[in-house]
């Protein structure tokens, strides 16, 4: 119930999850964001049944995020389709409620995590990319 004066809050929008999400690729510095113009994002509320199989992850919620593609440098294929980063709106909004990090820095992580794919990263170099990332 809202408080009067207060206008109702709901859960943050697909749309508002990918502005989150753009404005983190956006703060990537040089020179990560020179090889991000070919990188789609996608915003979907689960990941597809078949990944999850795939990724031995039984519960939905389990994964917020995933990259596909080649990694920068990796030498295209004919038929390769575009690198893609999938945010997945619901796990997010799950992890979010449960961890109480701010909205935004919970995107910022999981978008880094998942161009850090593209670009081959160890784990250690995502943590420092992210602080420089940080909003």
């Amino acid at each position: 119930m809202s408080h009067p004066g207060q206008p109702l809050r709901f859960a943050p929008t697909p749309q508002e999850i990918e502005t989150l999400a753009l404005e983190a690729l956006s703060r990537l510095p040089d020179p990560f964001n020179a090889h991000l113009s070919d990188v789609v994002l996608f915003v979907e509320e689960f990941a597809p049944a078949d990944i999850l199989k795939e990724m031995e992850i039984d519960d939905p919620f389990g994964l917020t995020g995933l990259y596909s593609g080649r990694p920068v440098g990796q030498e295209a294929q004919t038929g390769d389709v575009p690198p893609t980063v999938h945010l997945f709106r619901r796990p997010l909004l799950d992890e979010w409620v449960e961890t109480g990090v701010p909205l935004d820095a919970l995107i910022t992580h999981v978008v880094v995590h998942e161009i850090g794919h593209h670009f081959g990263l160890s784990d250690i170099d995502m943590h420092v990319l992210e602080d420089m990332v940080a909003s």
